[in-house]
């Protein structure tokens, strides 16, 4: 199994949440592996151009991640 394979099987089990500094009640939130890994080309174009969006706008607009397990 490549690299690539291992993080789409392990996609589920985590989320990689993006906080707004601004609105509690925003943010983004992505499927990842344990290590916070995006499969980024696994996401459809807009979930990708929202992922992209959020990295670029950490200590802008957004917290720095934190890896979550999915309940």
């Amino acid at each position: 199994m490549g690299q690539s394979s291992s993080i789409a099987a392990g996609q589920g089990c985590y989320e990689l949440r993006f906080q707004s500094l601004f609105n509690a009640r925003c943010g983004f939130v992505f499927p990842c592996d344990a290590q916070g890994k995006v499969a980024i080309d696994e996401l459809c174009d807009r979930r990708r151009d929202n992922y992209l969006y959020a990295r670029a706008m950490v200590g802008r607009e957004l917290a720095t991640p934190t890896i979550l397990p999915v309940a």
